[in-house]
């Protein structure tokens, strides 16, 4: 079952914030009367929901490069100045074939012929491989779905919702939720919006806090970007050799 808040009714579109979670990808539907979420076992689970959402802001990197240069895909190099001490968390994409390979140390020899200077694979990208593959099938195998899936990260949209400046407290440390910076970033979900019930609340069963506060995160962009306020980074982005739009939004 959703969770839903609802602060007043509304016929207005959907829209939806996706961050992925070991278990699938925890997606919050909002519109102006309510927000819900959920948690679902595929991506294309989130466009076939029945909220049916008009935009879909996911933090999974869209727009695979076939070379890439020092930093990763421009729309890395363009978001990391703004973030601080949180620019870590914006991983380098290598290239479309690297992504591709399924064992690790074929995935880092296919980058270091890929890259310009040569840079293997963080085995931290590396394990969210499966997803980021599973999101360009979807996008590539369907052209309405591509125009209505943006790529956003959660450490730039804080950083959007936060005056444009960087959140001074990270989410984890040593891989574990970091409370103070969770409380940073709930109260800025709520002076956008959010209802606190929701901001505050339990996250779904196989998520952590801190997916329920990223999905949250992404939606506050999906709102901007059906309002003409968000901006791509780079601006104007730049096209994988499908297609696909790299940047990132915010």
């Amino acid at each position: 079952m959703p969770l839903s808040r609802t602060m007043d009714k509304g016929g207005e579109e959907w829209l939806a914030g996706v961050d992925g979670c070991p278990v699938g990808w925890v997606a919050a539907f909002a519109r102006e009367a309510e927000v819900r979420l959920r948690l679902l076992p595929r991506f294309v689970d989130v466009l076939s929901a029945a909220e049916a959402p008009r935009i879909v802001a996911v933090d999974i990197p869209i727009g695979l490069p076939e070379r890439v240069g020092r930093g990763g895909r421009a729309a890395e190099n363009a978001v990391r100045p703004l973030l601080g001490a949180r620019q870590s968390s914006v991983f380098s994409v290598p290239s479309r074939a690297a992504l591709m390979a399924q064992d690790y140390r074929a995935a880092c020899r296919i980058a270091l012929a890929t890259s310009e200077p040569p840079r293997m694979v963080s085995k931290q990208l590396h394990m969210l491989a499966p997803k980021i593959r599973e999101v360009d099938t979807c996008l590539r195998a369907d052209a309405t779905a591509a125009a209505r899936v943006f790529e956003v990260h959660p450490e730039l949209a804080f950083w959007r919702l936060n005056a444009e400046r960087a959140v001074a407290e990270p989410k984890k440390v040593k891989g574990a939720c970091y409370e103070p910076g969770l409380v940073l970033r709930r109260r800025l979900l709520i002076a956008a919006g959010f209802p606190p019930a929701l901001v505050n609340g339990a996250s779904p069963k196989g998520a952590g806090p801190d997916d329920l506060l990223d999905a949250l995160a992404c939606a506050a962009i999906a709102r901007r970007i059906r309002a003409g306020s968000a901006r791509p980074f780079p601006e104007p982005p730049e096209r994988d050799a499908c297609g696909l739009p790299m940047a990132i939004w915010a």
